[in-house]
């Protein structure tokens, strides 16, 4: 990505090893632009890490802010075979479908959303 990249969607934590390395340059004398180039993060980032270090904090990622996902990771699956079980069901009869077999009625947007994430087609009823 290199600095001034956009980070488009949800991207995951620089991982604490990539964090520890990049900081370790830095505390031996490397300049932020110098490792913000080769650790392709942004000086500001990188300045923020150093920080944490110095003042003796965690460089361990905080958990992200927001509700957890209606659907989590570990249901993905079973709305893939639900939608392969019933391709020609509605969205309205997936919602249902979904709502019957794991308790959690999701709005036409959540579940629309959730589908398109996973890229699964659904037939439009006309």
């Amino acid at each position: 990505m290199g600095t001034g990249g956009v980070r488009l969607g949800m991207a995951r934590a620089y991982s604490v090893d990539l964090r520890e390395r990049a900081v370790h340059a830095l505390l031996t004398g490397m300049s932020l632009a110098e490792a913000a180039s080769i650790f392709a993060v942004s000086e500001s980032t990188l300045s923020r890490w150093k920080h944490l270090v110095v003042t003796g904090q965690s460089l361990i990622p905080k958990p992200r802010p927001g509700r957890p996902r209606l659907v989590p990771p570990a249901d993905e699956e079973a709305l893939r075979q639900q939608v392969a079980a019933a391709p020609d069901a509605t969205l309205d009869m997936h919602r249902a479908m979904w709502a019957q077999t794991h308790g959690v009625l999701l709005s036409n947007p959540t579940m629309s959303r959730e589908l398109a994430r996973l890229d699964l087609p659904l037939k439009r009823s006309r």
